[in-house]
């Protein structure tokens, strides 16, 4: 820039090392536009008003002394006392005037900015504290920002509130919580470019989940209109997540997405009111649609990883990052508007698992989005009103439609929080996520749905899902440090489902995923037969072709549903473990499970006996089915191919004989699953006597035997596992049932395959798992709760075996 300034510096000027000059957020953004803007990622030009400026003008205004004054003796914990002192010195700040001097460099800084833009430039106006953004403690949303402010008077009146916002109730209580002296921290006002994201979308991205910690996905939520809805909670946005490791590969996909409510939208209130913004609702066509395409999600995680790639380097350590984007509406284009250190998962002690369980059923209540992993319970506290939080004591629940800053003095004595508006990088969230409350948020109804002083208990350990349940139910903690876990020769892999899980189970001790189930992405996700799907017009219905038009609005055909589901729910668990393998077991729904998917019942037969009826391999070729087996083939291949996750092993179920096998591999083959191309492994279940009893036939077909305990059990006695009269004889530890699965190991070990067990067994009964070991089993796959205990009973096992002078795999 040619104009020399003593207060202002230009993005291009700064860099990280300035922040005691222009605080973090202004450093960051000087950063990113000096350093980055080669690499692509674009960012609005603007200029920094110095921390030196805000102290100038106090000195000028002789203001230091009343602030003293007023902060002196304060008590953090009276809301009512914070609030009035915190006020009292906004307004101290607010009336000290601009000196001269600088009001003239602001305003010819916004005049070089017009110069560079065009004279109808509006700008944004953030503020940014000199002791913002460090790598443990964030000062993000603490003082004021102001959107879309147009010419000198508005933007001087604007700089002026951002340094009176240093003084906000939540900033001052954070910099007691944190030991910042109020007189050591100075305030930077930042002035850029406005991005016209009110014409289009903008959001936060994390370059890791928010929740689990999980380090390999960029976490991405997004909704149409200015980004401070996002940020505050006042919206519930589309959330997207891309894969880091395959994306550095070159595949670029989207891993998985969830569409939000997006009810309303911030825009800029030309010529309505004297606010520079305002809320509209967003239209119904637009809520059905996500904000922004697949290739700008990918255009994003693009921006994030090289963010994130420059922070590290700089740092010398792997920094994770917390960023505010925003899509222009006129020039098409993206934007990084704010990127600074996420300071609260990534400083988890990461070698210390913490695993909430709850431990009986209660009445469901409300349902949102689960912030954290936690547990908790106590009274409804519901808070309608800023002015009622002095009324709130510590331990109780707050519910409220959304949080704001001036909460969080409240919010850090809650037990939980719930709320009816945000998404997972709101307020709420992140607040709840710094103090390690539980939060459940964007319930839509927990304000009318709760009652007053009820006792709730609230758990967020069930997956994305948070739920509020009547009472005080009973929960365990379990509290593990893993640096003290050996591992055991026997690989020890686990049984998954659910993708919600997939990155927080996926930080067990483990060596994959033994069994990943179909079903339940099918159940939870798709929610529709696939031949319904299909053949709509076969759905004689009307209600159930309502509601699957319903389903599979906005896709082409009502097959790239499923496709997509499927091989995102895939794709999760896929992810979250590579690139360790991932067993992935096609669909195995019996006719009477299929029938209750929506439409189904117009497709399956009625059987006496599903168990031992027209399940597994035996649907995948037959006509009824053919057509449904290859959306699963093609969503598999989306999965391997599309995403690069070729750590997916497939796995046929309950495959009978030897010509089945042939007619299945083959189908697979002409649906471009062929084994061995790609390195594509497939595995059989060996759950039906026949597979034990030709097991050497079996091999020339397969990579691999996984052993359900739960069928073999079932067809080895001749019970129906289902049946409750004679649910006694159902017993794994039989002998019978053992020199099966004896037979079962050895025969995968004489012709040069995998072996492992993916049934209840092992995770069940702790001498079943010391059996396989005992046999030389290659892999035992658990059920999540069990693996800690169970691993730690094997090692004890193979100890045993080395003492008496034998190896597991020699056994």
């Amino acid at each position: 820039m040619p104009k020399s300034y003593n207060y202002l510096r230009w993005f291009e000027e700064l860099n990280l090392s300035d922040i005691p000059l222009v605080g973090g957020k202004n450093a960051s953004l000087g950063e990113m536009y000096r350093a980055l803007g080669s690499e692509g990622v674009k960012v609005p030009n603007g200029f920094a008003i110095t921390a030196e400026a805000y102290r100038y003008m106090l000195n000028e205004a002789g203001a230091w002394q009343g602030l003293h004054d007023v902060l002196h003796a304060l008590n953090p914990d009276d809301v009512n006392d914070l609030a009035r002192r915190a006020r009292k010195a906004r307004e101290i700040v607010y009336a000290a005037p601009l000196p001269e001097d600088l009001e003239q460099e602001i305003l010819n800084g916004l005049s070089e900015l017009q110069s560079q833009y065009d004279e109808s430039l509006t700008v944004a106006v953030r503020s940014s504290a000199t002791a913002e953004d460090l790598p443990t403690a964030s000062f993000a949303g603490q003082q004021d920002t102001y959107l879309n402010i147009a010419g000198g008077p508005a933007l001087l009146d604007a700089c002026k509130r951002c340094f009176a916002s240093l003084f906000t109730d939540r900033a001052i209580h954070y910099r007691i919580d944190q030991g910042f002296d109020h007189f050591k921290v100075s305030l930077s006002v930042g002035v850029m470019k406005m991005v016209r994201s009110d014409l289009a979308a903008s959001g936060v991205m994390f370059t890791l989940d928010t929740e689990s910690g999980f380090k390999d996905a960029v976490f991405i939520t997004g909704a149409y209109g200015l980004g401070e809805n996002v940020v505050q909670g006042a919206v519930d946005p589309d959330e997207f997540y891309v894969h880091k490791p395959t994306f550095k590969q070159g595949y670029r996909c989207v891993l998985r997405r969830v569409l939000g409510a997006k009810k309303i939208k911030m825009v800029y209130s030309e010529g309505r009111t004297r606010e520079a913004i305002r809320n509209v609702v967003t239209a119904a066509e637009e809520r059905l649609r996500y904000c922004i395409s697949d290739e700008e999600v990918l255009m994003l995680a693009d921006y994030a990883i090289k963010i994130e790639n420059h922070y590290s380097t700089e740092a010398g350590y792997h920094k994770p990052m917390d960023i505010e984007w925003a899509k222009d509406g006129i020039d098409g284009q993206l934007y990084i508007v704010q990127a600074r250190p996420e300071t609260v998962i990534s400083q988890r002690n990461a070698a210390v698992l913490e695993n909430y369980r709850l431990d009986q059923p209660g009445e469901l209540l409300v349902t949102g989005h689960a912030v954290g992993s936690k547990i908790a319970s106590g009274k409804v506290h519901i808070i309608n009103h800023v002015n009622e939080l002095s009324s709130f004591k510590p331990g109780e629940v707050l519910v409220a439609d959304m949080t704001t800053p001036d909460w969080e003095p409240v919010m850090k004595t809650a037990a939980a929080i719930v709320t009816n508006r945000g998404g997972r990088t709101c307020h709420a969230a992140i607040i709840s996520r710094e103090l390690g409350v539980p939060a459940v948020i964007g319930c839509d109804n927990a304000t009318t749905a709760l009652t007053q002083q009820t006792e709730v208990t609230v758990s967020c350990a069930e997956g994305d899902a948070g739920k509020v349940y009547s009472g005080l139910l009973k929960f365990t903690v379990d509290t593990t440090d893993l640096t003290q876990l050996e591992k055991p020769h026997t690989k020890i892999m686990l049984n998954l489902g659910n993708p919600e899980l997939a990155f927080k189970i996926c930080q067990l001790p483990n060596d994959g995923v033994g069994l990943a189930r179909m079903e339940f992405i099918i159940n939870e996700y798709i929610k529709a037969h696939p031949m319904a799907l299909l053949h709509p017009e076969r759905v004689q219905n009307s209600d159930e072709r309502h509601r699957l038009e319903a389903l599979t609005r906005g896709y082409a055909k009502p097959e790239d549903f499923f496709i997509e589901k499927l091989s995102e729910g895939v794709g999760t668990i896929a992810a979250a473990f590579y690139p360790k393998p991932v067993v992935v077991r096609l669909s195995d729904f019996k006719t009477n499970e299929y029938a209750t998917l929506l439409g189904g019942s117009w497709f399956e037969r009625d059987e006496a006996n599903p168990m031992i009826g027209f399940r597994g391999a035996s649907r995948y070729t037959h006509p009824d089915y053919a057509e449904a087996f290859a959306l699963e083939c093609r969503a598999m291949k989306r999965v391997r191919e599309v995403m690069g996750l070729t750590n997916v092993i497939l796995m046929i179920p309950f495959c009978r004989r030897i010509q089945e096998a042939e007619k299945v591999l083959a189908f697979m083959a002409e649906q471009g699953l062929k084994r061995g191309d790609q390195d594509l492994k497939i595995y059989v279940m060996c759950e039906i006597p026949n597979n034990v009893i030709l097991i050497d036939e079996f091999s020339r077909y397969f990579d691999g035997f996984s052993i359900g305990s739960n069928d073999l059990t079932q067809l080895t006695l001749g019970v129906d596992r289902d049946s409750e009269i004679v649910a006694d004889v159902f017993d794994e530890r039989d002998a019978g049932v053992k020199a099966m699965i004896r037979m079962a190991v050895e025969g995968a070990r004489r012709n040069g395959r995998h072996s492992g067990i993916c049934g209840q067994a092992p995770s069940d009964f702790p001498e079943m798992a010391e059996y396989l070991v005992e046999l030389g089993i290659d892999s035992i796959s658990l059920n999540p709760d069990s693996v800690l205990k169970t691993t730690q009973h094997i090692l004890a096992v193979e100890k045993r075996l080395e003492q008496k002078g034998r190896r597991p795999d020699s056994a």
